[in-house]
């Protein structure tokens, strides 16, 4: 960790401090980075207090180069007294011990050599913040005028700081030693890491804390620094931000009343009990009635993760529930000195402000923390320390289908359900049927079944804040019904025109179903597997000849009921040698036709018929260009003229077809007409499906 320091606690440096460090495990060097110097001066400084800008967490490096650039982009001579100063946070915990082979915690701080003293610049009410301020317009800067260049040389004891961060009373409250009871409060209290936890050396805070009469509102910072720190070494920036507080800004305690890292871990910050109004040095003119929340990275641009947000909602929530205060509100805040905010408004001591009881550090003084995504993602942070619990609603319902807006079930349903507010800020969830609790469950779920009644109902859930506020998701349309749906069509088969082979004969699967709720879908299990929609009422299909074929079919409604039915079928070849022929007829041989023969005839007026007893029938002929034409007669009435002529030879063609509304004995006669210039007609015999 790596910060740079200068005489005067209430001075401001003038210009934007750059440093660079070059890294222990690959010695190369990193870019110029930006140390955000507007920081918070004292409202009381000691003699011993010095001006200082935040420290950057670095990881492990073996070099620093330190410069200062004024805003038109110069380097001069150094700020009085400036030190560069690096803390080596060691190795504290079993968990560090296991992952690091690092010294012992050690700080040492570095003044700049040969550098030619120069005042600082005041703070002024309207001063501008520099923390984003960056050189790059041309200027170069000089080693020999404007920078400084140091090794670390980290040694295992560290110079005893002067505790100096005394703060001076507003008009109308002010701090005290003595210890006061720990209110309880209206949420629960975080897991949060203790000092003894984070490795605190305590002496290095000599001093009895400081307590205030209560927290009335709570402020949001962040540290700067690099957003790509492992969580593990949390702790170690944690210990470094209390080295550097106590022993380059000469605090008597780390600033900050807690921590939290992107992870979501909370630290406790400055000593004194993390359930207790202790008085923090965090956000200048507003410490005594409020608590300091920092987020460890730069949010300028970055936005904060759900972890560390949640973490910022849990602590605000049970600190303000201590004394009653609703997060999501406002407060009216004694200022206890006279200044501008990043935002141009003016304050002066004594005088009272109205301020979210959620603030960002920014709202208070001159600065651009806690960066200006973190600061928007604050309205998110107050909605959810406040409750009620936000986005909730039902994402599904198992064991159940949808149709339109209403699900549809046999009865035991498990209701799924999302929401934006994080588990941990939520108590419970209550599964309404009917506006009736059905189900309970823990803050943590995001389902909860239950068995519902015949009938319609309406089905929401509820979900209750820790703060004990309710939200209730828009409901859904439950059905439980358990009548099967029926067939109101038995799944029949009829022949299709086509080419037709002994084991494919083209044919028509028909069915139709209805269900007295909703039907969903209708399934074909054999001989062959399809899922057909609930209007779908027909399907084309092949069937082998001389084979009884069961047609399996299934009918589903959304609330899962089924019947299932499988009528069974024979599609039956009757060759033309088996038919009542007049007139005259020639056989014909190839393999092309069905059973290897057919008959052929030119002759106007030749006949052949077939009696049979069936549900459908279809006559299979060949096809040429030089075919003819016949009449169809179906018992004794003629129905049809088909014309056999195509452009390409066709072979087994069930060219006419007949289907009836049951299975019966029927005839079909086929009769040649003679065509002129192409009267032949090739019969290659007479399918039907019994």
């Amino acid at each position: 960790m790596v910060g740079v320091s200068w005489t005067g606690g209430a001075e401001r440096l003038d210009g934007t401090a750059q440093v660079r460090t070059r890294s222990l495990q690959t010695g190369e060097w990193s870019a110029w980075r930006d140390l955000e110097a507007n920081v918070d001066p004292l409202e009381k400084p000691g003699p011993r207090v010095r001006g200082a800008s935040e420290p950057l967490w670095v990881g492990s490096s073996d070099g620093v180069q330190v410069q200062v650039v004024r805003k038109n982009g110069t380097t001069g001579p150094l700020p009085k007294g400036l030190e560069v100063n690096l803390v080596d946070p060691g190795v504290v915990t079993d968990a560090e011990t296991r992952s690091s082979t690092g010294e012992p915690a050690a700080f040492v701080a570095e003044t700049s050599p040969g550098a030619t003293p120069t005042d600082s610049t005041a703070p002024t009410d309207s001063a501008t913040p520099t923390d984003s301020a960056a050189p790059g317009d041309g200027t170069t800067t000089a080693p020999t005028d404007g920078q400084t260049t140091t090794s670390p040389a980290p040694s295992d004891t560290a110079p005893t700081a002067t505790p100096t961060d005394s703060v001076s009373a507003s008009p109308t409250t002010s701090a005290s030693a003595t210890t006061p009871s720990a209110p309880p409060s209206t949420v629960p209290e975080p897991p949060i890491t203790s000092r003894a936890g984070w490795g605190a050396d305590e002496s290095l805070s000599p001093d009895p804390s400081q307590y205030n009469a209560d927290v009335k509102a709570v402020f949001v910072h962040h540290t700067d620094g690099a957003n790509d720190y492992s969580c593990a070494d949390s702790a170690s920036i944690v210990r470094g931000i209390y080295a550097y507080h106590t022993q380059v800004n000469h605090w008597n305690d780390i600033g900050y009343n807690f921590l939290v890292d992107k992870c979501g871990t909370i630290f406790e910050g400055r000593k004194g009990g993390v359930d207790l109004p202790v008085l923090g040095a965090h956000t200048y003119g507003w410490n005594r009635e409020s608590a300091g929340i920092a987020v460890l990275g730069d949010y300028t641009s970055t936005s904060a993760t759900n972890a560390a947000l949640t973490s910022i909602a849990r602590v605000a929530a049970w600190k303000l529930g201590q004394y009653g205060a609703d997060p999501s509100g406002t407060v009216q805040l004694t200022a206890g000195a006279t200044q501008t905010n990043y935002f141009g408004t003016g304050f002066t001591a004594g005088g009272k402000y109205t301020f979210q009881r959620i603030s960002g550090h920014r709202d208070g003084y001159n600065t651009q923390c806690p960066g200006g995504s973190l600061y928007n993602q604050l309205p998110t942070v107050r909605a959810w320390a406040s409750g009620p619990v936000q986005g909730l609603k039902v994402s599904s319902v198992d064991g159940a289908g949808l149709s339109g807006s209403t699900f549809y079930t046999k009865g035991a349903v498990t209701v799924r359900w999302t929401a934006t507010t994080p588990a941990s800020l939520i108590s419970s969830f209550r599964l309404l049927v009917d506006g009736k609790t059905g189900a309970t469950a823990p803050g943590s779920a995001t389902s909860a079944g239950a068995t519902l009644t015949l009938g319609s109902h309406t089905v929401a859930v509820q979900a209750v804040h820790q703060s004990g506020k309710t939200a209730t998701s828009a409901s859904v349309n439950v059905v439980a019904e358990t009548t099967a749906p029926t067939f109101t069509t038995t799944p029949t088969l009829s022949l299709r025109t086509g080419t037709v082979n002994t084991g494919a004969v083209p044919v028509t699967l028909g069915w139709k179903a209805t269900d007295n709720a909703a039907l969903s879908s209708v399934k074909l299990l054999s001989p062959a597997t399809a899922t057909f929609g609930p209007t779908t009422t027909g399907s084309s299909r092949t069937a082998a000849s001389g084979t009884a074929t069961t047609w399996s079919m299934r009918a589903y409604d959304y609330a899962g009921n089924y019947r299932t039915v499988s009528p069974a079928y024979t599609p039956v070849i009757l060759q033309e040698s088996s038919a009542t022929k007049s007139g005259s007829w020639t056989t014909r041989s190839s393999t092309s036709y069905l059973g290897g023969k057919s008959y052929s005839s030119g002759s106007k007026g030749a006949t052949l018929t077939w009696t049979f007893t069936g549900r459908s029938a279809a006559w299979v002929v060949s096809r040429a260009s030089s075919s003819g034409q016949a009449y169809v007669y179906v018992d004794g009435t003629k129905v049809a003229t088909v014309d056999l002529k195509s452009s390409t030879t066709l072979y087994r063609q069930a060219i006419w077809t007949r289907t009836w509304a049951g299975s019966a004995q029927h005839t079909v006669k086929i009769v040649v007409v003679g065509t002129s210039g192409r009267p032949t007609v090739t019969t290659d015999g007479l399918v039907y499906i019994k």
